[in-house]
């Protein structure tokens, strides 16, 4: 073979290897799913998006700055447990190390009480902090990206009417390279686009407000997308699910299976209002925290829109879960193999019966019924192990959940979560180990 020949077949190979790693390695952007003509907000004829709702219409800057920091969910990755609101400190686990959130009080020592306007929108724009310092993608500035500056100054307006905590986070502690903060501007170089949300032409005004709403504000993908080698958003998977902070994270696409294209809008918004939907379940882990802290203040308006939009985003499945079954609900006893741990049985007996029933359905509250529940019937027992794990607590410190992790071992807690599943749901194997991880990787 001559040598012009074989450098052009080695310079084909190249170029295809070259090409499928960019396919890989450079997703969609969150909104390329949609086609339509889109155009600057500037020269967008219908209702403005962004914003505050019309609720807030005469409102003043830090009112409606109140109700954009919620839609954000600032507070619940800004405040530490037992901590004061907004005055950072949280642990962050990530397979790289841990990363602790920033004080974003109005302190102006270790807050952002001395930050320009500019400096603040360069952080959420850009991923750059005061004193140029690189942000991780924890903070999802690939998603605030899309917000106005006048979003973003409102916020601040908010931030900075609120008593000011002098509270200094704890180091980061990740391995080499990713503590070299610099790399960051790479990742960004490819991942985020840095740009502000353009209104579609050829959808609703609905549908753009809860576009501008899940993508710019409640930032859905970063917990519902998994993501790629870089830990970027893999938009060609949009809200297939993904595990966040040792928590399952459910499909929320279109699929009528595994995701929520079988919901009917009603319970969807509903879900999103109070965290549970007849039929559905309950909220728990971080979803929990986003109902309440940040759904749950929407107006009726704005969890509608963000209803419409989601219907829109095309369904894919999830392989490994199947659609939720509704068991008949029954009191008698359930005959399970002989491979199941028999300390299952026993612990639900003494510890869970009372609330949940026998039946799977509770007299008690509509929250406990474990009947027809996505994460009953999710093989993995992911969700179920940690609820029991860590329990729920509501914003106000009321617990709607005991936490059993310190009462029962690693073994027994996967014991009780394979006879849930068994007998309510989809049968799971999660094993001793696969409890001690969770336990591990969650922050909640």
């Amino acid at each position: 073979m001559k040598a012009g020949r074989r450098l052009g077949i080695v310079a084909a190979i190249v170029v295809v290897i070259a090409g499928a790693i960019a396919w890989i390695m450079l997703p969609p952007r969150a909104l390329s799913f949609a086609s339509g003509r889109t155009v600057d907000l500037a020269a967008y004829k219908g209702a403005n998006p962004t914003g505050a709702p019309p609720e807030l219409a005469a409102a003043d800057v830090i009112a409606r700055g109140k109700y954009l920091t919620r839609a954000a969910d600032c507070v619940v990755c800004h405040t530490a447990p037992g901590g004061q609101p907004f005055a950072g400190g949280l642990a962050i686990p990530t397979q790289f190390g841990v990363l602790y959130s920033p004080n974003i009080t109005g302190d102006r020592q270790t807050g952002i009480g001395a930050w320009t306007d500019a400096e603040f929108i360069r952080a959420l724009h850009q991923g750059i902090g005061k004193d140029g310092q690189r942000l991780y993608p924890a903070f999802p500035y690939e998603s605030y990206t899309l917000m106005t500056d006048a979003d973003a100054l409102a916020i601040k307006a908010y931030l900075l009417s609120l008593p000011p905590t002098h509270a200094t986070a704890p180091p980061t502690q990740l391995k080499f390279p990713f503590n070299q903060r610099w790399l960051m501007a790479l990742w960004s170089l490819f991942y985020n686009p840095d740009h502000r949300f353009q209104p579609n032409l050829d959808r609703s005004a609905q549908w753009n407000r809860g576009a501008y709403l899940a993508e710019a504000l409640e930032h859905c993908g970063d917990c519902h997308t998994p993501r790629n080698l870089a830990q970027a958003l893999d938009n060609r998977q949009k809200f297939a699910g993904a595990v966040a902070e040792g928590w399952r994270a459910y499909n929320i696409s279109a699929d009528p299976a595994s995701g929520v294209g079988g919901w009917t809008d009603a319970a969807l918004a509903q879900y999103l209002r109070v965290g549970h939907a007849e039929g559905h379940g309950a909220a728990g882990g971080p979803m929990s925290e986003v109902v309440d802290a940040s759904l749950s203040q929407l107006t009726p308006g704005d969890v509608g829109a963000i209803v419409a939009y989601l219907r829109t985003v095309p369904a894919i499945a999830t392989r490994d879960l199947p659609a939720p079954v509704m068991r008949p609900a029954s009191d008698l006893p359930k005959a399970m193999p002989a491979s199941f741990d028999p300390r299952g049985k026993q612990i639900f007996e003494g510890a869970c019966a009372s609330c949940h029933g026998w039946s799977g359905v509770s007299l008690l509250t509509n929250d406990a019924t474990l009947t027809g529940v996505r994460a009953i019937n999710d093989p993995s027992a992911t969700n179920v192990a940690q609820i029991v794990l860590a329990g729920q607590r509501r914003p106000n410190g009321a617990v709607s959940m005991p936490a059993f992790g310190a009462a029962y071992s690693d073994t027994e807690i996967a014991a009780v979560a394979n006879y849930v599943t068994a007998r309510f749901g989809a049968p799971s194997h999660i094993d001793a180990a696969g409890v001690a991880k969770l336990r591990k990787a969650s922050v909640h």
